[in-house]
């Protein structure tokens, strides 16, 4: 009778051993990079993202896991994005400007983790810790810095275990900026160009010193003119304060600026106007120089410094182009599509 005892005290003890190591067993800790010590489910198979830069950043390491896009893509973005992923749902957005997704839209999308990426601040970290708490979903928070896309790239890999090919697209960051970098020191410092980028049907948009959207002028050496008006993220600024700095180069996104900004009376004067040196980045499915401030600009060095330091460049960007879109949005281009993102990027008519 003891033995029987012994043995059902024993299957006993291994059930409750079972019971409450289960939950320890199914979790693990990750440290994000505001230093927030974040409890997560042991596997990770459904992710949020809480803005555009995180949706790109999930689309290229894990689309599987996505369970949407912070906004529906367009039709002419769906062309650029792999057909598996063209229509998942749209949640809307967490943080930054114009957040829509509330906490029912949260919980209804049943993530198992959020993820954000872009800048690391206080402010942020306490919006992580905010929607964690009233949702109760783990919020990880991502250094977006274009210097880091490469750590970015492997902590996330490690965060969403695909590490193998978090791997693959980090060498590709780290050799396109050690190129860029190599590429730079044969220029001399007087021969980078002045630039302004114009955001906006206006132009009239722009990034101060520091701001994360200027980080690929940066990577290229360029000076960005509005520096001089200070440090801090997008600022607004007049035509006369673009013209008092007189750039030689004009970046935009817009396609009405771009088409206008030659013949617009008030930009005449202009060191970039009167030379032509007009660019408009390419942008689909996403923005090549900016929107979103994301690992799409991987792409942007190798086009920018060709634009900026023509001839100068031993890059084939055609072949770039495919071999990007390959590696990291799941899509072998045609020669069209190479033709579509690469036309019509300088306006000199």
């Amino acid at each position: 009778m003891a033995a029987c005892q012994r043995v059902a005290y024993a299957a006993i003890s291994l059930l409750l051993v079972a019971l409450f190591a289960t939950p320890a067993a199914a979790q693990r800790s990750f440290v994000d990079d505001a230093g927030r010590t974040v409890v997560l489910p042991h596997t990770i198979n459904r992710v949020m993202a809480a803005g555009p830069p995180a949706s790109v950043l999930l689309y290229a390491l894990a689309p599987d896991k996505m369970v949407g896009w912070v906004s529906a893509p367009s039709e002419d973005q769906k062309a650029f994005i792999a057909e598996p992923y063209r229509d998942l749902p749209a949640h809307g957005r967490v943080t930054g400007r114009g957040g829509t997704a509330n906490v029912e839209a949260i919980l209804s999308a049943k993530p198992d983790v959020i993820v954000d990426v872009g800048t690391v601040s206080e402010s942020y970290a306490s919006l992580a810790d905010r929607v964690q708490q009233q949702t109760g979903i783990p919020y990880v928070l991502l250094n977006g810095r274009f210097k880091q896309n490469s750590e970015t790239l492997r902590r996330a890999g490690e965060l969403l275990d695909v590490g193998e090919r978090a791997e693959k697209l980090a060498r590709y960051a780290d050799g396109t900026l050690a190129r860029t970098a190599s590429f730079m020191a044969t220029i001399p410092d007087e021969q980078k160009p002045k630039v302004y980028y114009g955001r906006g049907p206006n132009g009239l948009e722009t990034g101060l010193a520091g701001s994360i959207n200027m980080e690929v002028l940066e990577a290229v050496g360029a000076k960005n003119v509005a520096q001089s008006a200070g440090a801090g993220g997008l600022a607004n600024v007049s035509v006369e304060q673009v013209l008092s700095w007189n750039p030689d180069v004009i970046l935009t996104l817009d396609t009405a600026f771009f088409s206008n900004v030659k013949t617009d009376p008030l930009w005449s004067g202009i060191s970039a106007v009167k030379a032509g040196r007009i660019f408009r980045a390419p942008v689909l499915p996403f923005g090549w120089f900016d929107a979103p401030p994301g690992i799409n600009r991987v792409i942007g060095v190798s086009w920018l410094a060709t634009v900026l330091y023509p001839g100068r460049t031993d890059i084939d960007l055609k072949q770039e182009t495919r071999d990007f879109y390959r590696l990291f949005y799941q899509v072998n281009l045609t020669d069209d599509q190479v033709a579509t993102l690469l036309s019509d990027l300088r306006d000199d008519k």
